[in-house]
């Protein structure tokens, strides 16, 4: 409903002009590479792929298409993680369709858009987690134990147990999986 409204907004815009809306990011990425659009207006949280990782997609491919994230999730590993996808935009969705608009144009210009409240939490709250960290997360969050986390980096149970205390030390969980829920929620994983 939102993307529809949305879209319908953006169509009274004389400068703008809307050639597709996806559901999901794997409908998106293919739109993206079918119709090259200039810019495309991308959720975070979507069905099959997550807006990021369509961002970090585009972003490996080297497509020219510029890319503005338009979500409610003001969190800090977004954010981040929106940056280094390089994104054009990261705009919080309780903008007017005005402020929008002016961003698309500015994008169009090469100019970056962030939302200041994105880039003050950015600045106070980095994530602490190396790569490592992060895949191995990323393993307990799919219900890994260590052996078979430990198999897939060619580690021991043993290191593999140390990067898990050491995670959950870093993020002050209490077990893995409140280290993954909180990873999750700030954006990190």
């Amino acid at each position: 409903m939102l993307r529809g409204a949305l879209s319908s907004l953006l169509e009274l815009e004389n400068d703008l002009e809307i050639i597709a809306q996806a559901s999901n990011g794997e409908e998106a990425l293919r739109l993206i590479r079918d119709l090259q659009p200039d810019i495309c207006l991308m959720d975070i949280e979507m069905p099959i792929k997550s807006g990021l990782e369509v961002a970090e997609e585009l972003n490996r491919t080297g497509s020219a298409c510029k890319l503005i994230i338009l979500t409610t999730f003001a969190r800090p590993g977004y954010f981040e993680r929106a940056v280094k996808a390089d994104v054009a935009g990261y705009l919080l969705k309780d903008g007017s369709s005005d402020e929008l608009a002016d961003s698309i144009r500015k994008a169009m210009k090469g100019k970056r858009e962030y939302a200041p409240e994105l880039i003050h939490a950015s600045m106070k709250a980095s994530n602490p987690l190396s790569e490592k960290e992060r895949e191995i997360l990323r393993l307990i969050e799919r219900g890994k134990t260590s052996k078979e986390i430990a198999s897939t980096f060619y580690l021991s149970q043993g290191t593999v147990r140390n990067y898990t205390s050491e995670i959950i030390n870093k993020l002050y969980a209490k077990n893995r999986i409140e280290a993954v829920s909180i990873a999750k929620e700030k954006g990190w994983i």
